[in-house]
């Protein structure tokens, strides 16, 4: 059997990792990896191949940095080449990026299976490109893993057949459990930013919807400087997030406490996972790695995809359109109590789940 595995950003190279990684196990499979250039810097994206013990793709498109229809439309034009020559019998997506929507598109139009890692998951918030793409290759593939129960019930709700509906758990939570020893093992990052466990606050922000606003950018950005007076804010930029930071009118003051670093690698990233205080992200990602290193997280969005974590109280909305709800939210994370919690994601066999499927499906 013949996957093409297609990936383009950093969480679907980590949870790529987890399934290229056991198919390498099975002699009747070949994981065949296209990496569509999505993140295409070293930081954003070799370093990930480097630490996650990835194999090197077997095609880089090298398409990125493009508005989201030209990214869409280069990516799934150079897709079809690929999937031309190598005929496979599967084409497997993850998650939501505009490499998942064009690699299912370019799949569906050759009439080969597609098989989607993450489905399921809804915003209901269609201003979201993110929230497109997933409901698009939802219902342009033929075999959905979907990670949680809320999730096999939205695809329910939009009459997907329930044979094609797997519940496997989290791939996420499968890398969380593999790499976190070797993140202890070879990350320093700790010691070189000068930190202390359970002693500052983890930030990212990445999406379109607080990045590309100025005004809200601001606003995140005069919340952390806040909170860096309270407690240290450790905040990895994204390549673009930068950008836009430097046409802000608004000043960013430079204090110790407030740390705008270069982004990390994967290994790094997990160790300021594991011993922040609590994580400000609009991060889908993040927001459940948060969830698997115990640590309660505070979501800078009006809503989120992963509603059992706002249930079970390990993540909470802030409204970025007010930096004192951001402020407080944080202050309410740092004094969630940190009880026993339930396992929503699975029990980290993800990884095994999908290639059986795959396999019996085929």
């Amino acid at each position: 059997m013949n996957i093409v595995t297609v990936i383009g950003a950093r969480p679907q190279f980590i949870k790529a990792a987890v399934t290229s990684r056991l198919l390498a196990y099975h002699d009747d499979m070949q994981d065949i990896l296209l990496h569509t250039g999505q993140h295409y810097d070293t930081v954003m994206s070799q370093i990930f191949f480097d630490e996650l013990m990835i194999p090197e793709p077997s095609y880089n498109l090298g398409v990125g940095g493009g508005t989201h229809g030209q990214n869409t439309g280069r990516m799934l034009e150079a897709i079809e080449k690929v999937l031309i020559k190598e005929k496979p019998d599967w084409v497997l997506v993850y998650g939501d990026t505009d490499s998942t929507l064009a690699g299912a598109l370019a799949a569906v139009k050759l009439q080969i299976p597609i098989a989607h890692v993450e489905a399921g998951l809804r915003s209901f918030n269609r201003r979201m490109p993110e929230e497109i793409n997933r409901v698009l290759t939802d219902h342009a593939a033929q075999v959905l893993f979907a990670p949680t129960t809320p999730a096999v019930e939205n695809l329910a709700k939009e009459g997907i057949s329930k044979d094609k509906i797997h519940q496997v758990g989290d791939v996420m939570y499968d890398a969380a459990l593999f790499y976190a020893q070797k993140a202890e093992e070879k990350s320093y990052i700790l010691n070189e930013l000068g930190l202390k466990s359970q002693d500052f606050i983890l930030a990212t922000v990445h999406r379109p919807q607080n990045v590309d606003n100025p005004a809200l950018l601001a606003n995140i950005i005069q919340a952390f400087d806040k909170i860096a007076d309270e407690i240290p804010v450790v905040f990895p930029v994204h390549p673009r997030t930068r950008n836009k930071l430097k046409k802000l009118t608004q000043k960013i003051n430079s204090k110790d406490s407030f740390k705008l670093i270069e982004p990390v690698g994967y290994l790094d990233m997990v160790m300021l996972e594991k011993n922040a205080a609590a994580i400000a992200t609009d991060s889908g990602g993040v927001q459940r790695e948060a969830f698997f290193h115990n640590v309660p997280s505070v979501v800078l969005r009006d809503e989120t995809e992963w509603v059992e974590l706002l249930r079970l109280g390990w993540s909470r909305l802030a409204n970025v359109k007010e930096p004192d709800d951001l402020i407080q939210q944080v202050k309410n994370a740092l004094n969630f109590p940190l009880d026993s919690k339930e396992s929503p994601y699975g029990h980290g066999d993800t990884g095994q789940k999908i290639i059986q499927v795959l396999k019996g499906v085929n």
